[in-house]
């Protein structure tokens, strides 16, 4: 895992003094890799490369980057991991090709001599994100992997297209102008997370996932625009078409059958992402994700893992003791870093910093955070991140499975339901329930944003609009521009699948995955994680909708797996993953914070936002008359992001800055 930088001349360029940039570009991703620094110049060509490296596989100089491949044509900054290097460099090694070290970035070169840029993307099982220079043709080519795994940015400006991990490096090019992009931040807001379609700077983009762009310096000079340069943009992996082709085909055999061919992939998938020179370990939450990727893990490990989690004294948001119950059934090696609130609450000023575009899910916290005990004693993590997104984790899967045919009940029974719900969420609000002996189990279950929710559900005319309200952003515009549109995609043959489809290429590349490389790589810990292997991917495409969701439960399938590693009793339990109490905080200890924040938002004069509304929900949720904590934390994250881009304004001069209202 690294972070890498560069630059690239357009051929009218009056000089090569822009490339001295790349050292000052490359130095803001040393967290993303402490181990060393590689810096490789082509004047003549007007190139310049920067790598920072997280030293995993191969700890000697031989894996040091910018790399040359053996024949010199090519140059690599590299990002990532691939897991199978060993299988293909074994491919190779029979075709005749030699290597001077162990690393998979050689191994990636050898097969881009070998078979082509294209289809070694093929063959590639991994996360990454590159920048390959073609020294022959001249052509500099940008990939990423299929899901989204990994981060890359590309900006055109007056004299130079720059590239890099993270958009801090992009902010220390003195020619990019960061200009807001009030679309991007309409949806931030609406969403929580700026989608990977958009970028919060009008003049930079993200590479989608699996695609790939590729430009000489003469054709960037023709096309020196975000939309010709994305125009170029081309697909080498669509989960859209693999979900077609899927659902066209699906897998038929016995329940027995088919979770033995996931426990196949599976075990295949967190193998090699076992292989590491450096201490390795996992996340270990409680929940049925981290538990399968921990159980596969022992059962493959001659010694304990080192497994971590957080602990909280809410129970209602504190997995902890299912983790530990987890833990010694496996016969890990735990730990647990019981925080304290207010030691939570302690990092939120770092927030706008390491995600330097605004973000606001507040899992970030605690994921920010277990990464940090996690790097005490590990290198390499393994998470249960995908298992969601693939096997129907999230609620609105298995609600809408259960919802799918509600359309064809009369009128009034639906609002009197929807009614009866929003009635539960105002008695919930109202600390009704808490005098109440109510299990924890339930508790969750009565929280008010699920059930204001669930009433929204029944209140839709249809099953489309249902869709629209199960994927759609929040029933509340702050701001006075057009919240983001909800596309259909492609045809598929259930809502489920629908649902699926939406968060894999949505939520998970927009937020997930965000979240957990910026967590993790502010640490410099590098996270890997299995079930999103694109051959565990396309398997669970494959499968009937009946093996996800089943008797009203999500992950059936999942559930099924770890049956075989773990007893019933530690399966069975209600999802709660890393969560913090933000809407309880809001109220409370973040109350004074929150108040200066939205005291600078209405001091600004850009009109972006609707203060009357802001206003408005503020002000019922300090009084509990609704629970607005998910609005207003993506408005305050996103002012406490304003505030910290105008900070590194004003300590370097030299960016370009165009902030509205600042």
């Amino acid at each position: 895992m690294c972070g890498f930088a560069g630059i690239l001349l357009a051929p009218d360029a009056a000089d090569t003094r822009p490339l001295r940039a790349i050292a000052a570009m490359t130095q803001t991703l040393r967290h993303r890799g402490p181990d060393g620094e590689g810096l490789w110049t082509d004047r003549e060509a007007g190139l310049a490369l920067g790598h920072r490296r997280l030293a995993i596989v191969d700890l000697s100089q031989a894996g040091h980057q910018p790399m040359l491949s053996a024949s010199g044509r090519f140059v690599i900054s590299f990002n990532g991991e691939i897991y199978n290097f060993g299988e293909l460099r074994r491919e190779l090694e029979g075709e005749g090709r030699a290597f001077r070290g162990g690393s998979d970035t050689e191994v990636m070169l050898g097969a881009i001599e070998s078979w082509g840029l294209e289809p070694a993307l093929q063959r590639f099982a991994g996360m990454f994100a590159f920048a390959l220079w073609d020294r022959q043709s001249r052509t500099l080519h940008f990939a990423r992997d299929r899901v989204g795994k990994k981060p890359l940015y590309i900006a055109p400006t007056r004299d130079a297209l720059i590239f890099a991990s993270e958009l801090k490096a992009l902010n220390a090019f003195p020619g990019f102008r960061r200009e807001l992009d009030f679309e991007a931040a309409s949806a931030m807001l609406a969403r929580g997370w700026v989608p990977d379609h958009q970028c919060i700077w009008q003049g930079a983009f993200k590479l989608p996932p699996g695609s790939l762009l590729s430009v000489t310096a003469a054709e960037f000079g023709a096309a020196p625009d975000v939309d010709a340069l994305r125009a170029r943009i081309q697909p080498w992996w669509s989960l859209a078409s693999v979900a077609v082709r899927a659902r066209q085909r699906l897998l038929d055999g016995s329940d027995q059958e088919l979770t033995t061919g996931l426990d196949t992939r599976l075990q295949r998938a967190v193998r090699e992402r076992m292989i590491a020179d450096v201490p390795l370990g996992a996340f270990l939450s409680g929940g049925i994700d981290s538990a399968t990727v921990v159980a596969l893990m022992q059962s493959q490990s001659r010694k304990p893992v080192r497994t971590f989690t957080i602990a909280f004294g809410d129970a209602v948001y504190d997995e902890s003791s299912q983790a530990a119950e987890v833990a010694r059934h496996l016969g890990t090696e735990h730990t647990e870093l019981r925080l304290m609130p207010e030691v939570a609450r302690e990092v939120i000023p770092e927030l706008p910093r390491i995600w330097d575009e605004p973000f606001a899910d507040e899992s970030q916290i605690p994921t920010l955070l277990v990464s940090r005990l996690a790097r005490q004693h590990v290198t390499v993590a393994l998470t249960g991140d995908g298992g969601d997104e693939s096997f129907a984790g999230y609620s609105r899967h298995f609600i809408g499975a259960r919802l799918a045919g509600w359309h064809g009940w009369r009128a009034p029974l639906r609002r009197t339901s929807s009614g009866l719900f929003a009635l539960l969420a105002r008695g919930t609000r109202q600390d009704l329930f808490n005098r109440l002996p109510i299990p924890d189990r339930m508790r969750h279950a009565l929280r008010a944003d699920q059930l204001d929710r669930l009433a929204r559900l029944l209140a839709a005319d249809d099953e489309p609009e249902m869709y629209r309200r199960l994927v759609g952003a929040s029933e509340k515009n702050l701001t006075r521009y057009p919240p983001p549109l909800v596309e259909a995609g492609p045809p598929l043959d259930d809502l489920v699948s629908r649902l699926l489809l939406d968060d894999t290429t949505g939520y998970l590349p927009g937020d997930i995955l965000v979240k957990l490389d910026r967590a993790s790589m502010a640490n410099s810990l590098e996270t890997r994680c299995p079930i999103l292997d694109h051959r565990v991917i396309e398997y669970a495409w494959q499968l009937p909708t009946r093996m996800k969701v089943r008797n009203g439960k999500g992950k059936w399938i999942l559930r099924q797996l770890l049956g075989r590693y773990l007893p019933q009793q530690l399966i069975d339990r209600p999802k709660h993953g890393f969560d913090v109490p933000i809407g309880d905080w809001l109220k409370g200890p973040l109350r004074a914070w929150s108040c200066d924040l939205l005291a600078d938002l209405r001091h600004s004069q850009d009109g972006f936002f609707d203060l009357d509304l802001v206003d408005t929900c503020w002000r019922e949720h300090l009084a509990g008359r609704r629970d607005h904590s998910r609005d207003l934390w993506s408005v305050l994250m996103f002012q406490a992001w304003r505030r910290e881009q105008s900070s590194a304004a004003q300590v370097n001069p030299s960016l370009e800055f165009a902030l509205a209202g600042e």
